[in-house]
């Protein structure tokens, strides 16, 4: 699954700095995790439910989810 992926943060924990993503382009029932070290932004790194987001899918476990969103920029 080479290549950025759309999605929608469907969860972020700000108070831990991680969150999950929703997104079309992974299969089927999968969403992928991501931590505040993996947003692309100056500053304070924070994502909110619902914020639209582009970033690259990697395969690879993490608590509990087969993806994680690395290199995520806002839209």
């Amino acid at each position: 699954m080479p290549g950025m992926a759309l999605g929608v943060v469907k969860v972020w924990h700000m108070e831990e700095g991680w969150g999950v993503i929703a997104s079309l382009e992974l299969p089927p029932g999968h969403d992928a995790w991501s931590h505040f070290s993996l947003i692309l932004a100056e500053g304070y790194r924070c994502l909110e439910p619902g914020d639209r987001v582009e970033f690259e899918p990697v395969r690879r476990s993490q608590d509990g989810y087969d993806f994680v969103a690395t290199d995520v920029r806002k839209l």
